[in-house]
């Protein structure tokens, strides 16, 4: 099976336009373009970096329609400021894969599709849960990723718009249906031989018992970022 578009593996190579943001804004002096060809020998320095004060100020207050670094940079600033404290490997690794979900699913049809360039679009989790249950175990892994990808992204990123249909329209779905939904999805999926081979095993376990630390993380990130 191709590697789906959500395995996002490792650290995320950064581009080049970011790595120029971020090494030209360090505070001191260094040699850019050398701090550039060695950054990929050194896991821990980078990702500091992205925990970093001048560089969440530097983005703050960016125009969101015209970044200055790649989204995925832009979002995992944002949701490590949203989260902060001393991180473990599990976290970062966590954090890594949210920022690139966000960025994919930017795009509002990505967000409605299993995978990039399926046919069917899905608006409602009960809908994907029928095709999880019709698929075969190789497209059970990816749907049920969806699934888990999909309501942390509701929960999460648009928690005010569930909770104001919940609270004052009368809908059933509340916050605990998309952690319940979430979590127990990504728990399946890291007990999948696929999250083995695409290396999604222990940060989908970390999703799986930590779904509502991530998801406030987001709705917190949605708040001060995205709806202010």
């Amino acid at each position: 099976m191709q590697t789906p578009d959500f395995a996002q593996l490792g650290h995320p190579p950064l581009p080049a336009r970011d790595l120029n943001f971020l090494f030209e804004r360090f505070p001191g002096k260094i040699d850019v373009a050398r701090a550039i060809s060695e950054v990929g020998q050194f896991f821990n320095t980078l990702d500091s970096m992205l925990d970093a004060d001048y560089v969440y100020a530097a983005l703050r207050d960016a125009d969101t329609l015209d970044l200055p670094v790649s989204p995925q940079l832009w979002f995992e600033v944002m949701l490590r400021n949203a989260l902060p404290g001393r991180r473990n490997r599990q976290e970062q690794q966590a954090l890594h894969y949210i920022a690139h979900l966000l960025a994919l699913f930017a795009r509002a049809e990505r967000l409605r599709r299993v995978q990039d360039g399926d046919d069917t679009a899905y608006d409602y989790l009960v809908d994907l849960v029928m095709e999880e249950q019709a698929a075969d175990a190789s497209r059970r892994f990816v749907v049920q990723a969806h699934i888990a990808n999909y309501a942390l992204f509701l929960g999460g990123v648009c928690a005010e718009w569930v909770e104001h249909r919940h609270r004052y329209r009368r809908r059933p779905v509340n916050l605990g249906y998309y952690r319940d939904m979430g979590a127990s999805r990504f728990h399946m999926a890291s007990r999948h031989p696929l999250a083995d081979e695409f290396g999604l095993t222990a940060t989908y376990r970390e999703l799986a018992q930590r779904f509502d630390y991530y998801r406030g993380g987001l709705q917190k990130m949605a708040a001060e970022h995205l709806y202010n």
